[in-house]
């Protein structure tokens, strides 16, 4: 067994093969020096429960299975984590008629424990939030997920798996069985697993599969509260999502190691791991600039693009979308944060892939489309996987 990728999903469903099916042997291609570098090690860190996700879709049942487990994983590794709760805010009338749905999304999704506050309800949990309303979602939680891959890694290992770093996988071909070459060695297998995260599509690719979607990536990119305005934010505070937007919208997260993030945005990242405004590889934005479907997605929003893009460039623009949830947030209370890339799976059509999304091809199977909850849903992914695999 192959598995091409060592983000968390990748370590997850290594993990999860190897508990169900001891001594059989998996190894792990991962191209960079260490597991998890890319989304995992670029995300906030917040455990999602299934709120936002509808009823029956993969996202809702494996993010409510995942992060229990997950819980269950760091509680287990004595990996720092937080099921602080959150709070999900709206602003209006319209925000509140919104939230009400989200609450039976929930509910249907099989969360325990949310609860609609009034003003001062909500203010007596976060005493700085705006709005008029707010949900209770005591469930979620924040978590250090490379010390989740460090953990996995290590089970891994433990249980007889191999994890090679410094391995792209440059080539595939299938002759009696899978052979990828790579700069460390040429591996062997009867059967892979694609968790390339960023890379995905190009490596499905590499196995002979059509690229009907199309990874493009989009950065998003995080202040973070100065210390002295810590105090504006105790746990999570969300807002009430927009259905004629694709993205959730910015919000505050707590650091599980201290600290405030604000945001993110999201905005065209002009190379597949460019974390900065100048990181640029031409291969990758050839590949997201002659694909009708970005142009498609752009003519669709044109309002929303315009907005994220302002926002990468003007700290008032931003801090003014932060100010619907905190208002006494002022742009000199903002630092300059880090940011992830989030590889999201774009149909030709200019749509979203909202939901995980995976192929079964000639002995493989591609996660084509892992998207948030993915870290904290990853060991259900990878029992998934598995079952995928043995056609269950």
């Amino acid at each position: 067994m192959l598995i091409i990728g060592g983000g968390i999903v990748g370590l997850a469903t290594a993990h999860q093969l190897l508990r169900q099916f001891p001594g059989r042997p998996v190894t792990i291609l991962e191209k960079e020096d260490a597991p998890g570098r890319h989304q995992t090690g670029h995300n906030s860190g917040v455990l999602h429960c299934g709120l936002y996700y509808k009823p029956g879709s993969a996202k809702a049942r494996l993010a409510v299975s995942g992060i229990r487990q997950m819980v269950e994983f760091c509680q287990q590794h004595d990996i720092p984590h937080d099921v602080c709760g959150k709070l999900v805010v709206a602003v209006n009338k319209a925000e509140v008629a919104r939230m009400e749905k989200l609450q039976e999304r929930g509910v249907q999704n099989g969360l325990q424990g949310i609860k609609r506050l009034g003003s001062e309800a909500m203010r007596e949990i976060e005493p700085n939030v705006g709005g008029i309303a707010a949900l209770k979602v005591p469930q979620e939680g924040i978590v250090d997920f490379p010390a989740v891959c460090r953990a996995l890694a290590c089970e891994v290992e433990k249980a007889g798996g191999r994890l090679v770093t410094g391995a792209h996988v440059t080539s595939l071909r299938q002759i009696d069985g899978w052979t990828a070459e790579t700069p460390a060695g040429a591996f062997s297998a009867e059967f892979i697993v694609n968790c390339a995260g960023l890379h995905c599509d190009r490596v499905s690719q590499l196995a002979g599969q059509r690229r009907q979607l199309r990874i493009v990536p989009f950065r998003g990119e995080y202040f973070e509260l100065k210390p002295n305005r810590h105090d504006l934010v105790r746990h999570l505070i969300y807002p009430v999502p927009d259905p004629q937007f694709p993205f959730l919208g910015v919000h505050f997260t707590r650091l599980i190691h201290g600290g405030v993030e604000a945001g993110p945005n999201a905005v065209l990242a002009f190379a597949r791991e460019g974390y900065r405004k100048t990181d640029i590889n031409l291969r990758d934005l050839c590949d997201a600039l002659t694909y009708s479907g970005l142009w498609r997605f752009v003519m669709k929003y044109p309002k929303m693009c315009l907005s994220e893009l302002r926002g990468s460039f003007s700290k008032r623009h931003f801090c003014r979308q932060l100010q619907r949830l905190v208002p006494a947030i002022e742009p000199a209370d903002l630092a300059p944060g880090g940011a992830g890339v989030r590889a999201q799976a774009l149909a030709p059509e200019g749509e979203l892939v909202h939901d995980f999304h995976f192929v079964r091809g000639p002995a493989s199977l591609h996660v084509l489309n892992a998207p948030s909850p993915a870290a904290t849903a990853s060991l259900a992914i990878g029992a998934e996987i598995v079952k995928q695999m043995h056609g269950d």
